[in-house]
C-alpha cells in the first residue's frame, strides 16, 4: 500500500523551506490550484502546460509542482479556451498545481542559482541581483568554461565573448535575467550566465568587457525544482519524478 502525505502539510513545509513570504512575485505563488487532498505521489515539471498536466496526471501524480505558474498578475482575468482546456486537465485528475518561482531561484541550498553555481563549479560567494549568485572558479578560457555550460545543459550556449581571456569571476542568475549584464559588469565579474539575451545584451556586453553567456531559460531552470520535489517526497514518504518537456527558448 502506498504511504499518503496530506497535501497542505506538504504545501505548508515548502512555503517554510523557500521562505516565501519574502519573494513578492508576479502571480500567486503555493498553491494555485486545489485538487486532491491526499497525496500519494509527486510529479514535478519547470513550467505549466496542458501537456506537463496530462502527463502528470498519467503518472499518477496527486500533486504537480512547477517553477513557472499557470496564474500571472499580467494575464487576463478571463477563462479562455487556452486556459479552460489546462484547468480541466487539472479537474479531471484531481490533481493540485503548485508554483514556486523567485524563492525556489533564490533558495541558497535547492535553488535555481545554487544548483547551477554548483554544477558549473562557481564558488557561491556572494547573492547578485537578489535572486541570483556569485562567485569564483577555477581560472579557465571562455571556450573552457562554455564547453562544461553545455555539457551541463545538454545544449551550445549562445555567447557574446567580450570579457578577458582568463575567466575567474562568475554570476549567475537562471531564466529571463539578460538586463542583469549591466550589473555583473560594474560589479567586477568576467562572466554573466543566464537563461536568455534581451535585443541590447550584445552592445551592452561589448561595450562593458564581459562574457554573456546564455544557456536557455527552460535549460537553467530544470533544477529548482528536482531538487524542491526531491526534499518534499523524501521529507514526507512518497515518490516523485520530473516530466521533461524540453524548451529550445
Amino acid at each position: 500500500m502506498a504511504f499518503m502525505a496530506h497535501r497542505d502539510e506538504i504545501l505548508a513545509h515548502a512555503a517554510e523551506l523557500l521562505d516565501l513570504d519574502s519573494f513578492p512575485d508576479y502571480g500567486p505563488m503555493g498553491m494555485q490550484v486545489a485538487g486532491s487532498p491526499s497525496v500519494t505521489r509527486i510529479a514535478c515539471g519547470v513550467s505549466a502546460s496542458r501537456e506537463l498536466f496530462e502527463r502528470a496526471a498519467a503518472s499518477g501524480a496527486q500533486l504537480l509542482l512547477v517553477h513557472h505558474g499557470l496564474l500571472w498578475n499580467s494575464d487576463p482575468r478571463t477563462i479562455d479556451t487556452r486556459l479552460r482546456r489546462r484547468l480541466e486537465a487539472l479537474f479531471a485528475a484531481g490533481m493540485t498545481l503548485a508554483a514556486y518561482h523567485l524563492a525556489l531561484d533564490a533558495h541558497p541550498e535547492i535553488g535555481n542559482n545554487a544548483l547551477l553555481c554548483q554544477t558549473l563549479g562557481v564558488r557561491n560567494e556572494s547573492p547578485f541581483a537578489k535572486i541570483g549568485f556569485g562567485g569564483c572558479i577555477e581560472p579557465a578560457s571562455l571556450e573552457t568554461f562554455t564547453g562544461l555550460v553545455s555539457d551541463r545543459l545538454g545544449r551550445e550556449p549562445l555567447v557574446f565573448p567580450y570579457g578577458p581571456e582568463v575567466v575567474e569571476r562568475v554570476a549567475v542568475v537562471t531564466g529571463g535575467a539578460g538586463r542583469y549584464v549591466v550589473e555583473a559588469a560594474e560589479e567586477g565579474y568576467d562572466l554573466f550566465l543566464t537563461g536568455e539575451a534581451e535585443e541590447p545584451t550584445l552592445h551592452i556586453a561589448r561595450e562593458l568587457g564581459i562574457h554573456f553567456v546564455a544557456g536557455g531559460h527552460y535549460a537553467t531552470e530544470t533544477l529548482g525544482v528536482q531538487a524542491l520535489a526531491g526534499r518534499l517526497a523524501k521529507r514526507f514518504g512518497v515518490p516523485w519524478e520530473f516530466i521533461d518537456l524540453p524548451n529550445p527558448v
